[in-house]
C-alpha cells in the first residue's frame, strides 16, 4: 500500500483527535510512525493502527474506516493528475477511477495493486459498484464515494452488501439524491 495513505491517515488522526491520541495509538500498534508518501507498507499495518485507534476511542473500526476515507478525498485527488474534473459528477468520477486513475497509479507505482471496481445497473441516479480488493477496506471505499459526492456537491445514498466473509468484494448501491 502506498505511503500516503499512512501519512494522510496519522494526519487526519493528529487532526480530528489530537497529537496526544496519535502518539497512543503508534504506541498502541508498536509502530514509529515513520512512512513517506512514496513509499510502499504493508496494508496490515494500516489496519493494526486503525485497531488501536478503534480501542483508544471506542469509536467502531468500521466508522473509523467511513470517516478516513471522506477526509482523505480531497488529499488524495490533489496526489493524482485528473484530466477534465471539473466536467465530472460523482457517478463520471467514480467510473474515471477505474478507468483512468487505477491504471495511471499502476504506472507510476508498478507495484501498486489498487482495488478493482465492477459497475453495473447504472442510470443517471443509481449505479451498483462492485469493490474487490485483498485489502478488504470496503468501509474506506464508502468513506472515499461519500467524500466524492461531497466534493462535487451532491448528496448520495449509499448501502454497502458484504458479498464475502473476508470482504474482500463488496457490492455498493449508490442512489444520487440530487444534483
Amino acid at each position: 500500500m502506498k505511503g500516503i495513505i499512512f501519512t494522510e491517515f496519522i494526519s487526519i488522526v493528529e487532526s480530528q483527535f489530537g497529537l496526544d491520541v496519535s502518539q497512543q495509538m503508534l504506541d498502541h500498534a508498536k509502530d514509529s510512525g515513520i512512512y513517506t508518501a512514496i513509499g510502499s507498507y504493508d496494508h496490515r499495518q494500516l489496519i493494526k493502527l486503525i485497531m488501536s485507534l478503534s480501542h483508544i476511542t471506542k469509536i467502531s473500526a468500521a466508522q473509523l474506516q467511513q470517516t478516513y476515507g471522506r477526509l482523505v478525498f480531497p488529499s488524495l485527488l490533489q496526489a493524482i493528475p485528473i484530466p477534465d474534473l471539473e466536467s465530472d459528477n460523482t457517478f463520471s468520477f467514480i467510473k474515471k477511477v477505474e478507468q483512468h486513475i487505477h491504471i495511471e497509479v499502476k504506472k507510476l507505482y508498478p507495484d501498486a495493486t489498487p482495488p478493482t471496481f465492477i459497475f453495473s445497473n447504472q442510470t443517471q441516479s443509481t449505479m451498483t459498484m462492485d469493490y474487490h480488493s485483498a485489502r478488504c477496506m470496503g468501509y474506506v471505499c464508502m468513506g472515499l464515494l461519500e467524500g466524492c459526492a461531497d466534493y462535487f456537491n451532491q448528496s448520495l445514498t449509499i448501502s454497502m452488501q458484504v458479498i464475502n466473509s473476508s470482504q474482500s468484494h463488496v457490492r455498493f448501491s449508490i442512489i444520487l439524491a440530487g444534483d
